[in-house]
């Protein structure tokens, strides 16, 4: 099932679509209908690789190595087959959208590379960069936060404008910028996927910058899910957080895998922190809870009755 187009889509935007597109109108005009003379801009030019730069506006950072490197040998025997989208900047060509095809292009070592020049400002570059990367869901949640963000400080635009242009709902929007509130190493571990768009919601429920940075340590270090990371976040909120030296102290037990996969299974189950200690047959289980109503919650879980 087809995605559908985000917002005014890239054609809109630029209100022509390509040659050759499949969008063309397929009905053959009456021979006495005047055909309009085909517009120039859409012609498809081979140009020098090397006229051809980067744009800063492009949202985009991260490209996969591996990525790239199994385009640039799709390139290498089919060639580039959408032309790079492009506009004229000072005696070169700064690319709008295809920039991954770009960089595929230099690795495969191509001399020149098929380009369509189109005319448009900053705004409308950006606009189509957001679109074309998250209709492809190519960038990441930090990327298109800022991408936002730029649209919103560099354009004046309302979250609601950029809500409209992009396809999303005004809530998707603010969401999303709301990440640029982390820390940047926590940016980094969602940038990086060590950390998820909802691991990362949950943490910001969190006012204190430090309690931040140790839940974020706890959700790596014991593998929470977001759910078990909400609740911890919870709990916290009510209670200040434990100091980094007592969060160590319920970190996963690091020996016998059986004893680990166990301590996983009973922190999933109880939603907080769980420490397991196991020794030739005895030990102890240490549940953790921040408040009476955390207490309450595990003594129901355990199916005690208290008269």
């Amino acid at each position: 099932m087809a995605k559908p187009a985000l917002g005014r889509g890239l054609g809109a935007l630029l209100g022509r679509s390509p040659a050759g597109s499949s969008s063309a109108p397929s009905v053959v005009p009456h021979l006495t209908t005047p055909v309009p003379a085909p517009d120039l801009r859409e012609r498809v030019q081979q140009v020098p690789l090397n006229r051809i730069q980067a744009s800063p506006l492009q949202p985009r950072k991260d490209f996969p190595p591996d990525s790239l490197r199994e385009l640039a040998d799709s390139i290498r025997e089919q060639g580039i087959v959408q032309p790079l989208l492009v506009r004229e900047r000072n005696g070169f060509f700064e690319l709008i959208a295809g920039e991954r095809r770009w960089r595929a292009a230099q690795l495969a070592e191509l001399s020149v590379v098929p380009i369509i020049v189109r005319e448009a400002d900053d705004r409308t570059v950006l606009e189509l960069a957001l679109i074309e990367n998250l209709q492809r869901e190519n960038l990441n949640a930090i990327e298109e936060a800022r991408g936002y963000v730029q649209l919103a400080e560099q354009f004046n635009l309302t979250q609601e404008e950029i809500a409209l242009k992009v396809g999303k709902s005004r809530t998707a929007v603010a969401n999303a910028t709301r990440l640029l509130k982390l820390s940047a190493v926590i940016q980094e571990h969602v940038r990086e996927g060590r950390l998820s768009v909802g691991h990362a919601k949950a943490l910001l429920s969190l006012e204190d910058e430090k309690a931040r940075s140790l839940a974020a340590e706890c959700v790596l270090k014991d593998g929470l899910n977001v759910r078990q990371t909400e609740g911890l976040v919870a709990n916290w909120v009510v209670r200040p957080a434990p100091s980094a030296t007592t969060a160590a102290t319920v970190a996963p037990v690091a020996g016998d895998p059986h004893v680990a996969r166990l301590e996983d299974k009973l922190r999933e189950k109880f939603g907080t922190k769980v420490h397991l200690r196991y020794r030739q047959g005895r030990g102890a289980v240490e549940i953790v809870f921040y408040n009476d109503d955390d207490l309450e919650r595990i003594i129901q879980l355990l199916d005690v009755h208290v008269d």
